[in-house]
């Protein structure tokens, strides 16, 4: 088994601990959805990072609240970029599965969108030729 790494990110429209909360837990079971599999007992470890204008709560506490209670965590910040997406909270979990690489599904919403628009489409395409 190997472990592979899945990237996540969404935005909130301010810092409030019910955007952040609230935006992470969609993020997290969207990433759930998208790798089929995927359960919080693979997850060898997540790191989020929020950007400089978040700082209300700490978004680990969303995946607590889905019952990732196993799971170590760590939340941290982001480096102030110039020019950089505000607002965003990122993912990256650490999951121990036999899959391939290239069938990892990376997820991002909202505005992060704008941060990988590359995997929009192959994620699609990705998810439409697993349903054939």
């Amino acid at each position: 088994m190997s472990m592979r790494g899945i990237r996540g990110a969404t935005t909130i429209e301010s810092d409030t601990s019910a955007n952040v909360l609230s935006a992470t837990r969609e993020l997290l079971e969207a990433m759930l959805a998208g790798n089929p599999g995927l359960k919080s007992a693979d997850i060898g470890s997540a790191i989020f990072t929020v950007t400089e204008d978040i700082c209300s709560v700490f978004p680990a506490r969303a995946a607590r609240e889905l019952g990732w209670a196993g799971v170590p965590m760590l939340d941290a910040r982001e480096i102030p970029v110039p020019g950089g997406l505000p607002l965003c909270i990122r993912v990256l979990l650490h999951w121990n599965t036999a899959k391939e690489q290239g069938k990892i599904c990376h997820i991002y919403l909202r505005g992060a969108r704008a941060l990988r628009p590359d995997l929009e489409l192959s994620t699609l395409n990705q998810n439409e030729d697993e349903k054939r």
